[in-house]
This record gives structure tokens, sequence and C-alpha cells, in this order.
């Protein structure tokens, strides 16, 4: 399964400059997978899982020389660990601190040698971790298959290339477009997640595609013991499911059903980020760059990480979502908006976190909202999503006559086209936006 994240991969592994290499992100969202599949490229691979095989982590404890250590793992495992010819894997590494903190001597003590490693919930060890050596590892960060990398998988290469090519003065095909909405679709409802496209793929059965977001969902949820030293799991499920239920609006503790105290219910959404299972949305005023610094920290939406595991938890009707041709049916709990920012994050450049914005005014008689507001350049650009092929667009013009802006994008269900200074883009285009936008790192 080809992902964007792989022709980053090619470049570290052939890079005079590499650093030891950190792959960061939720759990299921393919990190092991990938890693794998560069050690197709290497004379020998050797992959150390620390939750598989705990008693490893023996071999991290007296000493942290990376010498001593690829010796004891070369014996252990019976595999060569040459420098230039061994890729040296450490998976689910936040369960080894030790070996998480030896990444720095690697690339001190071995620079010739590729170590990646990967893990999920790293923050959370990271914390514990003095110092991993400023300049000594380099971090990418993964996420779920965006549109475009689904495409890539079901075989459609070129019509997503299409898409990628198409802009207001060259618009796809009718029968293009139309294929790619059914595609958008199917997408929307079984989401990006690796096992679950996969098993879709094999069997082209939405149903059996339910079953497998089901035991992600358990198995999510059962990870929540993991958080329980620093958050009750009970609030950790409250928040986890009211991010879904608030979809499209400003998130609000008050909102959560449960009687904890807001502060208790900010510590549980706070480690859900960390996490990488939630991804939050700052209200910026925008009036000039950086987007952050005019930030609001305590204004914000949340976005839960994968689009199929939103949808799952909304419980949409499957025959009634399949069968319509109404896409407001297909846009309940705000799916096509959550769909686009999903879709900024996972095409951004993997070198650093994405940060999201939007913009709102709320005045009695007078509320706007901008959907997303991204940089291009040095330009400030609003992004308004319709679901379907219609509606106003009053905040978009709002926002651009209020700042003085040149442009803004409508991203709807119409294929590529223009109307004065507004371009709009295809709902299933939201990913081209960032080969020309900036969505600056943050947390």
């Amino acid at each position: 399964m080809q992902r964007n994240i792989d022709a980053y991969l090619a470049d570290w592994k052939t890079s005079s400059s590499r650093k030891s290499l950190l792959i960061r992100g939720a759990r299921q969202v393919g990190k092991t997978y990938s890693v794998r599949e560069l050690g197709r490229q290497f004379k020998y691979f050797l992959e150390v899982n620390f939750e598989e095989e705990k008693k490893l982590s023996a071999f991290f404890q007296d000493s942290l020389n990376p010498e001593t250590i690829c010796e004891k793992l070369s014996l252990y495992f019976s595999t060569p660990i040459v420098p230039g010819e061994t890729l040296l894997f450490f998976d689910e590494i936040q369960a080894c601190p030790e070996a998480l903190g030896s990444l720095r001597f690697f690339y001190e003590k071995m620079p010739e040698l590729h170590v990646a490693s990967a893990g999920s919930l790293l923050e959370f060890t990271l914390e514990e971790i003095p110092s991993l050596g400023v300049g000594r590892i380099q971090s990418l960060f993964l996420y779920p298959l965006s549109f475009g990398e689904f495409l890539t998988a079901l075989g459609e290469e070129g019509l997503r290339t299409a898409s990628e090519n198409a802009g207001s003065d060259r618009p796809l095909v009718d029968p293009f477009h139309k294929k790619l909405i059914d595609y958008l679709k199917i997408y929307q409802y079984i989401g990006g997640l690796p096992a679950v496209v996969r098993r879709y793929l094999e069997k082209k059965n939405v149903a059996g595609c339910m079953e497998e977001l089901t035991d992600i969902l358990v198995a999510l949820r059962d990870d929540f013991a993991k958080y329980k030293s620093r958050s009750p799991v009970g609030r950790l499920r409250e928040v986890f499911d009211s991010i879904v239920l608030q979809a499209g609006g400003k998130f609000k503790y008050s909102s959560v059903d449960s009687s904890s105290s807001s502060h208790t219910l900010k510590s549980a959404l706070e480690l859900l980020v960390q996490a990488g299972l939630a991804y939050k949305v700052h209200h910026t005023s925008a009036r000039g760059l950086p987007l952050g610094a005019q930030a609001n920290p305590k204004k914000f939406k949340v976005l839960l990480f994968d689009i199929g595991i939103h949808q799952r938890l909304l419980g949409l009707d499957l025959r009634e979502y399949l069968i319509s041709n109404d896409f407001e049916v297909v846009n309940r709990g705000h799916l096509a908006e959550v769909l686009v920012g999903l879709e900024l994050i996972a095409n951004a450049p993997p070198a650093s976190r994405p940060a999201l914005y939007y913009w709102q005014r709320e005045a009695r008689g007078s509320n706007a909202e901008v959907d997303y507001v991204i940089q291009r350049g040095r330009e400030i650009i609003p992004i308004e999503v319709k679901a379907g092929t219609r509606g106003q667009m009053q905040s978009l013009f709002r926002f651009l006559g209020e700042r003085q802006l040149k442009s803004g994008i409508r991203i709807s269900l119409e294929n590529f086209a223009g109307y004065d200074n507004i371009s709009v883009i295809p709902l299933y285009a939201a990913g081209n936006l960032i080969r020309t936008a900036e969505v600056t790192s943050g947390g």
C-alpha cells in the first residue's frame, strides 16, 4: 500500500546527513508497515518490537553504547547489523524509554547505520526523558490514508493525477468528476485506516469494513486504560465520543455528558490530542501572519483522527447512505467539514505537526464563520466548505471584505470552477490545497 511518506523515507535512506528516525502517529495508521516496506530495500532488516518482547529492554539497561547494543541484538536475532546494509527498526519504542534515549547515541557514534523507530503514545514517554539530543533525531508524522492515497490503493493513480492537475481553468470531464464523487462517498464511510482499506480492497464489502472499524474502535477504547494514571478512563471515553457530537462547532466542555469539572475534561482532551486521536482547529482573528500568533487557545473545534471512526461513532445508516443521492445524508455530523480538515492534515509535509485554524464572528444578528483559514505565501486564504452543490457564501465574502483580501476558496461537490475572486474546488480535491498553501507546524 503506497503512502505519501514513502518518498520521505526514501530520501532519508540516501541522505548523507541522515539522523535517527522516529515515526510518530496514532495506533493503526500504518507506521510499522511503512518501515517494513523500506526494509525491503536493505540487505538485512532487523525489527525489535518492545511490546512483544519486553525482555529485550534489558539490552538497554547497563549501557546505551550503540556498538554494545548492536552486538547483543545481532546475536539474539541471528541477523547481521552492518552499517549501510542493515535497517535496524525499534517498534513500539515507547515501551522502552531507554531505547528511545539511545537514538541520539546511534546518530553520534554510528551515523552510517540506518536506525528507524516508531511508536504510539510517544508524547507521554518523551515527557519522561530529559533530553533526546537536539538535532540528532528526525521525526516524521503519519496519519490515516488521505483520499489521494485511497485512490492509489484502488489502482486509480490516473484518476488521482487528473484530479491533482485540474483547476478552475481546466475542470475535469464530467464522467471523471462523478466517478471521484462515488469513490469519495465510499472513503467517507470507511475512512483511511490501513486495515479497513485493505479489507475493502480484498472484498469490496463495506459492511465488512464496518466490522473492522468496530474492532479498531474497541481496541482504541481499551487503550484508554494505558492513560489511566493521567486521566480516568471514563472521562476519556466521554470526551472521545463528544468530539463527534460537537463536530462543526466550538468544542465546549459543558456539552460533554459528564458531571466532571472542565479541568478534568480538559486533561482528557489534551491526552487524546497527544495520542494523535484528535486534532484541534484553533480560532484565529486572521488579521495578519502568522495565523497562530492571533489564535485563541480557549476557542477551538476538535476533529477525530479518522473519518471512518468518526462516522462509526456517529451511527450512520449504511443502507440509506449508500443509496442516497442527497449529499445532506452523507454530510450528517459535519462529515464534509471534518473531511477537509483531515485532508489538510494528511497531505501536509510529515516533518512537523500541522496546525489548523478557523474564523468566527459572534455578534447579535451578524454571525459569520469561515471553516478554515490557511496561508498561501504571504496571503491569507479563507475556505468555506459546502456539503452539496448549492449554498450562499455570505460569511466568505464578509471575511474577504473585512480583511481586504483578494481571493477565497469554496469546497463543495461542484466541479473545478471560479466565480470572480472565489475558486471552487471539489471536495475530493481538498488535499490539492497543500501543494500551494502552508499549514504551519503546531500542537
